[in-house]
């Protein structure tokens, strides 16, 4: 449906671009939903998260792919960045994580502060309150692939 390409070094330039980068994608994608408003709204949300998770690596080599396409009611966000390979390895374990069956449990420990914020909280926020199944992929060269389905149009209130 849409793709923005744009250099690392000038999205991490400012945190900003998370929030422009994901409000355009929103609006441009929303519009044939049956309440375009909510949709964009709940998209925004979802995709400016997982912008920050790219942000946060604050490589300024490499490319940000930012790519969205549509099956049904589910939309697809596939994010790739340059990470090290720590980080790689983190995605890799924190997205396993979201898909297991203690998702819920890890996540409302995390927001209720039982125990410490951890960074895999963005991803298990996705797959417990959105319906979000999500993969890693690895890219050529330092790059990974995040791979985010959003049944967004499905979701109740």
């Amino acid at each position: 449906m849409i793709q923005i390409d744009m250099e690392m070094k000038a999205f991490v330039s400012a945190w900003k671009h998370c929030d422009y980068i994901s409000t355009y994608m929103a609006r441009m994608i929303s519009q044939t939903r049956s309440d375009s408003v909510r949709h964009s709204n709940l998209f925004s949300s979802a995709f400016n998260e997982l912008l920050e998770v790219a942000f946060r690596t604050r490589h300024a080599d490499g490319e940000l792919a930012c790519k969205v396409s549509r099956h049904g009611a589910t939309d697809r966000i596939e994010l790739t960045f340059t990470c090290v390979p720590e980080e790689r390895q983190f995605y890799g374990e924190a997205v396993a994580q979201a898909a297991g069956s203690g998702a819920r449990e890890r996540y409302l420990n995390s927001v209720s502060g039982d125990i410490a914020p951890s960074r895999e909280v963005v991803l298990l926020e996705l797959a417990v309150d959105y319906g979000a199944t999500l993969r890693v992929e690895e890219v050529d060269g330092d790059a990974i692939k995040l791979v985010v389905d959003l049944p967004l149009e499905g979701l109740q209130n």
